[in-house]
Order: C-alpha cells, then structure tokens, then sequence
C-alpha cells in the first residue's frame, strides 16, 4: 500500500522539530508495511516582496531528501502575506503537488493531507486530477482558527473536510467543532508518541543531564518547546517567570518572530534562555533535566510534547484549550486559563512547592498515555482507515 502526504511542515536537517509528530506516524507506518511518501511545499515569496522586506527572501531548502525512510519532497509554491485569510493557495500548493508527481512518476493508492488548510484544499484538486481517494487529518489551528479568518476560509475548510473520503481528528473536541462547522463527524485518532523514546529510567540524574545541557543545577527549570509566537502563551509564560523569585528559570526550546526580543530583553537575561531548535533525540534530555513542563497556548489541537513529558512523569502546566482537557482528564487542577498571568505564575509555584502534581496525578496520566498515545498502536488503527477505503 502506498499513501502519498501533503502536509504544510515536515522535519528537515535545518528544522528538525518542525513538524515531528508527521514523521512520527510516518515512521510507525512504515514498519506497518505502508510506504509512505511525503510532498511537504514551501512557501516562495514573489521577487517584489523579497525586496520590500527582507523577512520574504529566498532561503535554501532541501528539495529532496529521504528520514528514516521516507522520500519526502519539497517543491516551491507562490505565496502571498495572509493568503489564508484572503487569497486561499490550496490551487498553487495543488500546482506544484501535481509537478512533483509528474516529474518522479510518483505512484500511490491513496493521499493523506495533515490540516484542512491549506492542504487539504490541496489535496481536494489533487484527489481529482489523479482520481484517488484523499484522507485529511484534522489537528487544531485549521478548525478553531482559520475558519473564521474570512467566508472564503469558512468555505475552502468546509469544502476540504466533505470532500474527503475519510476525515480523522485528533481529539473529540475537534470532532465536536467540524460537525458544528461542516456537517461532517471525523474519527478521532490521535498520532501519539514513539513510546520507546519516552519510558523508562534515564540511566543519569538530573544533575549529570543539566551538566551536558550546560543547565544550572541549582535552579527550578520550567521548560517549553514549540514555536515562539504571541498564539503560545510566551508573553504569558515570561511575564509569570519574572515575577517569581531568582530560584526560577524558564527554558524556551523552539524559533519564532518573539525570538529576537527575548534574547536582547536585558532583564530577562538571568531568568530565560532561549536554546532555539533542538533535535528530536534531544527532547527527551531537556524534559527530564526540567522541573515543570508549561504549555500555556490560547489554542491546540492535542499538542505531542505535552503528551512526551507525561509519559515520562515530568509535572506539567497548561491551558483549558483544544484537547488538552481530554487528555488530562481528572487531572483538571493543573490546567489555567489562557492570557492569565497571575494564574499561571500561581499554578507553577504551586506544582513545585506543594504536592499539588501528586503520585497517583503522575500515574494516572502515565496509564492514560500508555493507553490510548502509543504512535504503533494509533498507526495499526490508520492503516485499517486506509484498507476501508482502498479496496
């Protein structure tokens, strides 16, 4: 069985945490016997804009390359400032999907797009120019957020979710959102995480994986990984660290526009360290050398790092957003409210110089994970989607 991809973000040598929940499930699909092929387009800005400012110019990409695997190929599309909001570029992406295609004589029983927008609009065109069934998975920002850019998102998300054979979501209050948005109910299937990358003992402590982390040892260590951008909750998360006292730090794993002003704050010097993108491999050391992992989103779908640090116990912070309270369950005590500083600031201090993070808190969610989060065991479920469709 062969499934081709379109999907917006795909790891790469330079970026490899972009979009590493992707190669999770890819990787699990593979050692299920589905060979997958990935078609990641990167977005290329007209010359004029590449003049006008100089955060549209060019940057080298890796074209074609094979992870773990898997031939992944990113050909260039044009894009313009806020195209989802006004100038929807399902029909270029498309353009340059087919070119791909065409040029490697690419051959596949079925298409696969991760988010309805812009992919999945994609693969809409691509589903009938090539007269293959499409799947489109459902992950967070393109349901709660994009639709309501304008009625020509509300449109291109309702058209690329019924036109789909097979629509998957990742948590249930997705689900509950796209039935509300487009009359069509998904299957909830989340990706999960590589299990054997996340359990069992660490073999070091604490204090020899700060020491290769070049961390302090002495300090208590909030850590967050993802992008920096207004839509995370950095602000919020710096601001909350500021205010406590010089006993707590806050790591930032991860690139974004905040980036700049973070590093070249003078008083957030002593208190936060920006590492920038980190491999992978990587993650699982700097969650385990932290003392609290904070998600404080405004929006998500089921966010995987949240899902790592509780399969490896790490006491965790975040907001009541996306399907997050799904995930935690019972747990609901060590959720906040998005944009709520003096909340989060609370709950951290709280997690670290109290018993609020309990054992049984920290078993319960490990078996919850254990459970229903294990990527091999999601990708089984996957591939039967697939067989139901592709007779």
């Amino acid at each position: 069985m062969k499934i081709l991809w379109i999907t917006s973000t795909y790891p790469t040598e330079r970026s490899p945490g972009a979009g590493v929940f992707h190669q999770t499930q890819a990787d699990a699909l593979m050692k299920q016997g589905v060979e997958v092929q990935v078609i990641c387009p990167v977005a290329h800005s007209p010359k004029i804009l590449q003049m006008i400012n100089k955060k549209y110019k060019k940057y080298e990409i890796e074209e074609h390359y094979t992870r773990n695997g898997v031939q992944v190929y990113r050909p260039k599309y044009i894009a313009v400032p806020g195209q989802l909001k006004w100038a929807q570029p399902s029909r270029r992406i498309a353009g340059a999907v087919m070119k791909i295609i065409r040029e490697q004589g690419l051959e596949f029983d079925a298409i696969h797009a991760h988010l309805a927008m812009p992919s999945g609009g994609a693969a809409e065109i691509v589903s009938k120019k090539t007269n293959k069934p499409y799947f489109l998975t459902l992950h967070g920002s393109d349901v709660h957020i994009y639709p309501d850019y304008s009625e020509s998102a509300r449109k291109a998300f309702v058209k690329a979710v019924r036109g789909a054979s097979k629509v998957i979501a990742v948590s249930r209050k997705l689900i509950q959102k796209t039935a509300e948005r487009s009359g069509v109910t998904p299957v909830e299937l989340p990706i999960g995480i590589n299990l054997s990358k996340f359990k069992g003992n660490p073999g070091v402590s604490k204090d020899e994986l700060r020491e290769n982390l070049d961390l302090p040892k002495g300090k208590k260590i909030i850590l967050y990984i993802g992008r920096l951008v207004k839509e995370k909750g950095i602000g919020e998360l710096v601001e909350a660290i500021r205010q406590l006292d010089d006993s707590y730090m806050c790591v930032l794993i991860g690139n974004g526009p905040l980036m700049g002003q973070l590093k070249e704050n003078p008083e957030l010097r002593q208190k936060v360290r920006c590492t920038g993108e980190i491999s992978n491999e990587n993650v699982r050391s700097y969650l385990l050398a932290s003392d609290l992992f904070a998600l404080p989103s405004y929006s998500e779908g089921m966010p995987t790092v949240l899902i790592e640090a509780l399969a490896l116990k790490i006491p965790v912070v975040a907001t009541n957003v996306g399907g997050i309270p799904e995930l935690m369950g019972s747990s609901s005590h060590l959720l906040v409210e998005p944009k709520n500083t003096a909340q989060l600031a609370e709950r951290i201090t709280s997690l670290l110089e109290t018993d609020l993070y309990s054992d049984q808190t920290k078993e319960d969610l490990y078996a919850k994970v254990i459970n229903s989060f294990d990527a091999d065991r999601n990708a089984e479920k996957l591939k039967k989607l697939y067989e139901e469709v592709i007779k």
